[in-house]
């Protein structure tokens, strides 16, 4: 595979955003296999966005031939409060997320964060070397990151969070650093503040977020996608891969889909990065009386006959529902979800 064809596996959707262009094409012109990584909180069930979106852009990366690290940061975790803020039942969940994403993503390297710190004694160092090019209010701006604003109550601890996991990623020595756009901010803080340490500076690569079902709030705050995403803090506006059929149908049939409504609409967005990534083909099945049935071969052209209303939200949520199972449906059967791991998750929920 030369250059060309690796720029454009990991450039496509849901890819949104790479900084820079430039230096991804240098890259690889000089590193036929580059270090990447993705960090996550360990916290509640995974769900299309944390898990099914997320892999297929790991994958991307992979048939690129980078060498994939999918981060547990079981220390972040903590000091955000997720799951109850206790260790033992995060190293519990670390099991589910470590088996989730080697099943989706084989060939992934799965660390955590403890073994990370565990194993550099310079960690803690750099750290304090690295916090000192950053000023209380940019530590404040970073907070989206975490899921938290400035109007939350913050303790000294969390304060942390964006420093570690800048240097999470000078410590792994990365090449690229890859996110949901959500994290943007850390990314361009570690492009601000490395060179000036003499670090390496890794290339940035954002996904789409993909949002929740239920209608947008959307406001002229920059951070408003990021608060409308699909989140595991909001389980009636989000498809688990534990959900079952019954629960999926549900939560489609209940699901923000104004007609003609293409902007910010979750149903088409699934329709995008989910159902057309996995189906080159998608069938929606109507009766005679209502156009018959109609098969779309790009999202583009279930897009555009939605915009135009010749295709009914009733029918998309229908279409979107059965695919949607036919992709959740062999994922839950391969990853078991243990009794303990269950209780754990529902306990700090």
């Amino acid at each position: 595979m030369d250059v060309t064809e690796k720029i454009a596996l990991i450039t496509k959707d849901p890819t949104e955003e790479v900084v820079t262009s430039e230096e991804l094409t240098n890259l690889f012109n000089t590193n036929a296999h580059p270090k990447h990584y993705i960090g996550l909180e360990i916290s509640g069930f995974l769900h299309l966005g944390s898990l099914i979106l997320t892999c297929f852009k790991i994958n991307d990366f992979i048939k690129a031939g980078v060498h994939c690290t999918v981060f547990l940061a079981d220390w972040h975790t903590f000091i955000n409060d997720k799951l109850g803020g206790n260790l033992e039942t995060i190293k519990k969940v670390s099991e589910y997320y470590a088996s989730a994403f080697k099943f989706l993503c084989p060939g992934i390297e799965i660390l955590q964060g403890t073994k990370l710190y565990e194993s550099r004694r310079e960690y803690w160092t750099e750290l304090i070397q690295f916090a000192k090019h950053m000023s209380l209010p940019r530590a404040m701006r970073t907070l989206t990151i975490m899921g938290r604003s400035e109007k939350d109550k913050l303790d000294l601890a969390q304060m942390l969070y964006a420093p570690m996991q800048a240097v999470d990623i000078h410590t792994m020595d990365l090449d690229i650093v890859h996110a949901g756009m959500d994290q943007r901010k850390i990314h361009m803080l570690v492009r601000e503040v490395f060179p000036k340490m003499k670090w390496k500076v890794p290339v940035a690569i954002h996904h789409h977020l993909l949002p929740g079902l239920s209608e947008p709030e959307l406001t002229s705050d920059e951070d408003s996608k990021i608060s409308s995403k699909m989140s595991k803090t909001k389980p009636s506006s989000g498809i688990f891969i534990h959900d079952t059929d019954e629960e999926i149908q549900s939560k489609i049939k209940k699901a923000w889909c104004p007609e003609g409504i293409v902007e910010n609409n979750p149903l088409l967005e699934i329709s995008k990065y989910v159902v057309f990534h996995e189906f080159k083909e998608v069938l929606v099945e109507r009766s005679p009386k209502f156009g018959g049935n109609v098969s779309y071969t790009s999202y583009s052209q279930l897009e555009s006959d939605f915009a135009q209303k010749k295709l009914h939200p009733s029918d998309l949520k229908k279409t979107v529902e059965i695919y949607l199972i036919k992709i959740i449906l062999p994922i839950r059967k391969s990853i078991i979800l243990k009794d303990e791991i269950l209780e754990a998750i529902k306990e700090s929920s």
